[in-house]
């Protein structure tokens, strides 16, 4: 028998899933970023739950505050990718005996600071002992039936779009893991990336709420593999023309002689939001996040061919479907 250092995450979840029996007339598919319980006739309550885990997720020189705060923010991003608002949020904690007073304020006030930056609450949750520290939180919501976006909806000559730049984390994770001597002007915004995480909540919300979207997902595991699990679950391929790239992971890339592209691909945590704009609407949604601050930034097309590719100038190459995967990465 296989261990899951070799099946990986995704046939991890499609072995458990194929033990399920699955409840009649899920709102939301297995697979989708978020799952939803129907309520009423018109609404639906929407719950995510995401894990971190000390060894895997904290990496060197990211303080505990900074960590509870992203395992909120990993939920909220999802639920920005569907354009729900969160309410509430339940923790469990796995806690290492050897931690302090300290560490655990330190845990709260993240928790805390992850919960109230998007308007929602801890109310409760669980702690036990672990060796390792564990956050477990798993956050509530509810919409309208007809806001939820699904990643399965995406349509032929749809725009596909996302809320920013890329490579920023990947080349922060690369000088914090490899302990790589850069300088200050690039070492700073590159690792706060890493430190400091943001969910595109408010552009979700607005994007989904407007209608303007067919379908979205973000971009935490990675743009490329994000844009592999749309064309799955759509049934349909992707042309991308421009990839945009933090400047800041580009000067890092020219630094080392590493291929910028690879970072803005392949590299994962960014959390901005990978949609898909339908046509007639594309001005109103450019439009709507330019009045909320932000930004939405064209980067290719839907197309019938189911294939997914990257325009790199003069050259045409294949997106790999790689990016972070537990157990593997």
């Amino acid at each position: 028998m296989r261990k899951v250092s070799e099946l990986g995450e995704r046939k991890v979840i499609q072995t458990i899933i194929g033990c399920l029996e699955t409840m009649p007339k899920m709102p939301i598919p297995f697979g989708d970023d978020v799952s939803a319980v129907k309520i009423s006739k018109t609404a639906l309550a929407v719950v995510k739950t995401d894990m971190l885990v000390g060894k895997t997720d904290i990496p060197p020189g990211m303080s505990l505050r900074q960590a509870a705060r992203k395992a909120v923010v990993m939920n909220v991003s999802d639920f920005a990718a569907k354009g729900v608002k969160p309410l509430a949020a339940l923790v469990s904690l796995g806690l290492p005996i050897t931690f302090d007073e300290e560490n655990l304020r330190q845990i709260g006030l993240g928790l805390n600071e992850g919960a109230r930056e998007y308007g929602a609450y801890i109310i409760g949750g669980d702690t036990g002992e672990a060796s390792d520290l564990i956050i477990s939180c798993s956050l509530i919501g509810i919409c309208k039936k007809q806001i939820l976006i699904r990643r399965s909806t995406a349509q032929l000559g749809d725009i596909v779009a996302v809320t920013g730049e890329f490579g920023k984390t990947a080349a922060g994770l690369k000088i914090l893991l490899d302990r790589l001597d850069v300088p200050e002007e690039i070492r700073k915004p590159l690792t706060e990336a890493v430190f400091w995480p943001k969910a595109r909540l408010k552009e979700g919300v607005v994007l989904a709420e407007a209608g303007f979207l067919s379908s979205s997902i973000d971009s935490s595991d990675g743009l490329a593999w994000s844009l592999h699990e749309l064309s799955v679950a759509s049934d349909v391929g992707f042309t991308i023309d421009f990839v945009p790239l933090a400047a800041e992971a580009i000067e890092f890339a020219r630094f080392f002689n590493l291929d910028p592209l690879n970072l803005g691909l392949y590299g994962g945590e960014e959390y901005e939001l990978v949609v898909t704009v339908k046509r007639k609407f594309w001005d109103n949604a450019k439009k709507a996040m330019e009045n909320l601050g932000s930004r939405l930034i064209k980067i290719g097309e839907v197309t019938e061919e189911k294939r997914l590719i990257v325009k790199n100038g003069v050259e045409i190459m294949p997106i790999e479907p790689k990016g972070w995967e537990h157990f593997k990465s």
